[in-house]
């Protein structure tokens, strides 16, 4: 099919506009001076293999694996939320059959990993991480629990703003993109070198969700939209590997 018979405007590819993502090397954000390459980048051709696999399976996918309050005996302590929202391409397309995984702080602001010591309380109900398929129409959908600031180590009295990671894989491992969704009107942003390292700021407001009457349940959970723009104009920003 072609654009007059689909009626999509198709745009041609074109990096992202300047400023738009975050830079390899942010000093503010201390990590990036280890992260950041010192000398130019060697561009490897991507052959069968890379293009191809390893691919991850859609039977590996469980059906409850996008509810994040429902992998335990009981639920986990916190605001319940649900996260929803489509991937598109930079024409607007949906993207079907994506991969998306999330994972996130519990509502004390505490990750269950070995390395997070700070001293907010595990919750023995919540795992943080998730997993879901986009559907036909490019859209996925996240029952969790809004996850809390924390602190971190990269300057005095820093904190993290609330915020959920997303990691989106096309149909291989090597089509992936990671980023971060926040929530409105976090008094952090302000203070967060993570958010700041985007220097455009209708840039930045892509990585805020959107609170959304519609998806919210009475009595249940409120609901949040975050959509991810794959490239274009309105591209999400994403983190750089």
């Amino acid at each position: 099919m072609d654009s007059v018979s689909t009626g999509v405007s198709i745009k041609p590819y074109a990096r992202p506009p300047k400023g738009s993502q975050p830079p390899s090397l942010y000093e503010p954000y201390r990590a990036t001076k280890k992260r950041a390459p010192l000398k130019p980048l060697i561009v490897l051709p991507h052959t069968l293999s890379e293009i191809t696999g390893p691919i991850f399976g859609h039977e590996r996918v469980g059906e409850k694996d996008n509810d994040l309050t429902c992998q335990h005996a009981e639920e986990p302590i916190g605001e319940r939320i649900i996260v929803s929202g489509r991937v598109l391409d930079s024409n607007g397309r949906p993207v079907p059959n994506a991969l998306i995984e999330i994972w996130q702080a519990n509502a004390g602001g505490r990750y269950r990993h070995v390395r997070d010591q700070h001293p907010a309380p595990l919750d023995p109900n919540f795992s943080g991480a998730g997993r879901t398929m986009t559907d036909e129409q490019g859209a996925y959908r996240f029952i969790t629990i809004k996850p809390g600031a924390y602190p971190w180590f990269n300057h005095y009295n820093a904190w993290r703003p609330a915020h959920v990671h997303f990691s989106v894989f096309g149909n291989a491992f090597i089509t992936r993109l990671v980023t971060q969704m926040y929530f409105p009107g976090d008094p952090l942003f302000a203070y967060d070198p993570i958010f700041q390292s985007i220097p455009d700021e209708r840039a930045r407001e892509r990585l805020i969700s959107k609170f959304d009457l519609e998806t919210t349940q009475p009595q249940w959970a409120k609901g949040f939209k975050f959509d991810i723009v794959l490239r274009g104009p309105e591209a999400t920003p994403f983190e750089k590997s």
